[in-house]
């Protein structure tokens, strides 16, 4: 178990959230829930990139690589603040308790460097690189300048460590042989299946919301898992296959008809 408690930072910064939008009470209700979730996630992101440096550390990667994880770390502590003010801004308390947190994998049956390229896959090429397209679509959908600018800002973090991701594999790769090579093709369907499983779980199909409530954040449901789908379709499996990944292969093996999971 593990308790996220920003009510003190997210008082503190709620004034430079600005005006919102009158909202009926189930619209704000939803809106401090999606804030509050967001706030969650980008907390536990952190743990995730600061998880990282140790095995980087281990696989003896340069330390510029090291240094980009933790200022992810950062960022992400930074993005759980900025989405603590909006929930409070909302009337929300930012405090969330969360019964359990995944530890980042360590790949004990791989080489350090191995795990370390099986995790940026994971984290930053597939999770960080959604994330880039969600959040960039709900920027575009918020109203209050506020939230523009908060939305602005993380995304413009997001997008640094989804390239983070990408860079690192595409230097890192040279290094590994045909059998690591056959081990990470099998390594990317368990990512995807990772990645399907928690995003369906975060975006509930048929989740549709009003206009107000879309002006705050929430997000329509079905349109997020649509997109979703599209950015690991047409972004994601191409630049892995660029990288010589077998991906559009290991999608097939987890993708379910995304049809069916918009419509349900």
């Amino acid at each position: 178990m593990w308790t996220v408690d920003l009510r003190a930072e997210a008082a503190a910064g709620a004034k430079a959230v600005g005006p919102l939008p009158a909202l009926t009470s189930a619209e704000r209700a939803a809106a401090v829930d999606t804030w509050r979730g967001r706030m969650v996630n980008e907390s536990l992101s952190s743990r995730v990139f600061a998880g990282l440096v140790p095995q980087m550390m281990a696989a003896d990667l340069p330390p510029r690589w090291l240094d980009r994880a933790a200022r992810a770390a950062t960022d992400e502590l930074r993005h759980g603040r900025q989405c603590a003010a909006v929930v409070h801004a909302l009337g929300g308390d930012a405090y969330a308790v969360v019964p359990h947190v995944s530890q980042l994998p360590t790949h004990d049956d791989a080489s350090p460097l191995e795990a370390v390229l099986r995790n940026v896959l994971s984290v930053s090429c597939l999770s960080e690189t959604v994330a880039v397209a969600l959040i960039g679509a709900e920027r575009l959908a918020v109203a209050p300048a506020g939230l523009t600018e908060t939305l602005s800002q993380i995304l413009a973090d997001e997008v640094q460590h989804a390239r983070f991701g990408w860079e690192l594999l595409a230097e890192q790769l040279p290094r590994v042989d045909a059998d690591v090579r056959a081990r990470l093709d099998a390594y990317l369907v368990v990512a995807f299946r990772h990645l399907v499983a928690h995003e369906l779980a975060h975006l509930p199909a048929g989740a549709a919301c009003s206009d107000t409530a879309r002006d705050v954040g929430v997000c329509d449901g079905a349109d997020a898992r649509a997109l979703f789908f599209d950015t690991v379709r047409d972004v994601i499996v191409p630049r892995l296959s660029a990288l010589g990944f077998a991906a559009a292969s290991a999608w097939q093996q987890v993708a379910p008809d995304p049809g069916v999971c918009v419509r349900a």
